[in-house]
């Protein structure tokens, strides 16, 4: 082993440069990092940038990426001590929590990292998200795949995205801070995932899934919406699974035919409905009202306090794993990483 830390750059806004057509990932970045980082690479562990190919911006992301980032750990995991992911913050959120759900408990750092304006720029936050990446990701034991942003540290499969223009670009709206890095270093491994669970030193061949495009379909409820929603996603074979956001404490119209019918359908169809709240704090309460009541009768299950990200790839990699639409049903309620709130919703 020639460094301590393997950084892996999937490309983002952290190690863009500037195009004729705008920012775009450009490799090269390892130097980019030492002169950025200057006289604090003595007190940071050695590392190695990996860059992956094709750099891609974040947006362009699919699960096959997800697959192809879990095989780069598998090569090297025995190399390193511990990995920084850079990544670009669009889709941070889901990568994270497909990466939660495939590795579970981690016996190596996995933090993820990136940026609001590019490495080298001016008034860059990369230095400093780097920075605190590479100081955790072997200094303290951390089970949970996370996130480190603005000087918070946080539990992957948690994070949203909830700025596009401020530095304090991730929060957390359901789950507590996994650690704050100010000028003391503070972390609360009381809040981090069990690290005494079997953990991914061993038997990546069964954590290597393949996920299957467009299995995860996701509807945003909104009043008189085209009925034609609806029917796209019953009539797409590939999509096994659906993430439906409802208003407030999960409640849906219940004097709706055609969104009756949709339910019904789906349950016929054996496509598994996830019921999850469009607020951004709190969770659902399925049948806290008569209209979201109906729901439990059509097999929906109770997305709790789940963020959409971690909802959509929990589901993505059940499906992934091999379940059935029953085994979606009876597995949905295993808590397997930390990705809800241990509560009844």
């Amino acid at each position: 082993m020639s460094a301590q830390v393997l950084v892996l750059y999937t490309g983002g806004t952290i190690g863009m440069v500037q195009t004729e057509q705008g920012l775009a990932p450009a490799s090269g970045l390892q130097e980019r990092i030492e002169i950025a980082l200057g006289m604090s690479l003595n007190t940071l562990p050695s590392f190695e940038v990996l860059e992956i190919s094709p750099l891609i911006d974040s947006a362009n992301i699919t699960p096959k990426h997800w697959t192809k980032l879990m095989s780069i750990l598998a090569t090297h995991w025995r190399d390193y001590d511990g990995f920084v992911i850079l990544h670009g913050t669009d889709t941070m959120a889901y990568t994270a929590s497909a990466l939660s759900f495939m590795l579970g408990a981690c016996a190596k750092n996995i933090i993820l990292t990136g940026s609001q304006i590019p490495l080298g720029m001016n008034r860059s936050d990369a230095t400093s998200n780097l920075q605190a990446a590479l100081s955790l990701a072997i200094s303290h034991r951390i089970a949970d795949v996370s996130l480190v942003f603005d000087g918070k540290l946080m539990r992957g499969n948690r994070i949203q995205k909830i700025s596009s223009g401020r530095f304090e670009a991730f929060h957390t709206p359901n789950d507590d801070l996994l650690g704050e890095l100010a000028i003391d270093m503070q972390l609360y491994p009381a809040r981090m995932i069990d690290s005494n669970r079997d953990t991914s030193d061993t038997r990546f061949e069964n954590k290597l899934v393949s996920f299957r495009e467009g299995a995860v379909g996701v509807i945003t409820l909104h009043p008189s919406q085209p009925t034609t929603i609806y029917q796209s996603l019953l009539d797409d074979d590939n999509c096994r699974a659906i993430v439906l956001l409802t208003y407030g404490a999960g409640n849906v119209p219940d004097q709706n035919p055609a969104f009756l019918s949709f339910l019904t359908e789906a349950m016929l169809r054996k496509k598994n409905i996830v019921n999850l709240t469009q607020c951004l704090h709190g969770g659902v309460s399925q049948g806290a009202y008569a209209a979201g009541s109906i729901l439990s009768s059509m097999n929906v299950l109770s997305g709790k306090d789940m963020t959409l990200e971690a909802a959509f790839c929990k589901l993505h990699w059940l499906i992934a794993t091999g379940e059935s639409y029953y085994g979606v049903l009876e597995k949905w309620n295993t808590n397997y990483c930390g990705e809800f709130t241990p509560q009844s919703y």
